[in-house]
């Protein structure tokens, strides 16, 4: 494994452990809950994607697992914007995760951008 897949690796993990401590900090109500189950389902799962593209026995399975974790990353995207616009948290709370989020998605696009222009 090189340096990029550890670093990515190990950044889809710490992501998925930044979204598991937002959402244990979130307030009680049935709105904060369904919000947060939704990012915490998401957004823990980016990691697990890109660790089964890891394994991928070919070029199109490891496209589509990556392109999988891109859509999660969309999707826990979608549910942060909702828990700061909704002001169930502070919308600068959430500004490192969004960020976060946005660089992951960079990532994996220029890497299935990378293995779909060698083919």
């Amino acid at each position: 494994m090189n340096d990029e897949s550890r670093n990515l690796k190990q950044r889809t993990k710490d992501f998925a452990l930044r979204i598991i401590r937002m959402y244990c900090a979130l307030p009680k109500s049935t709105e904060a809950q369904i919000l947060g189950k939704q990012a915490l389902r998401s957004g823990t799962s980016v990691g697990a994607h890109y660790r089964e593209a890891t394994r991928a026995g070919s070029d199109a399975e490891f496209i589509s697992k990556l392109e999988g974790g891109l859509q999660e990353l969309e999707e826990t995207g979608y549910w942060l914007e909702l828990l700061g616009e909704s002001k169930i948290v502070a919308p600068q709370k959430l500004a490192g995760l969004n960020q976060e989020a946005v660089e992951l998605a960079a990532m994996l696009t220029a890497s299935v951008k990378t293995v779909k222009n060698h083919k």
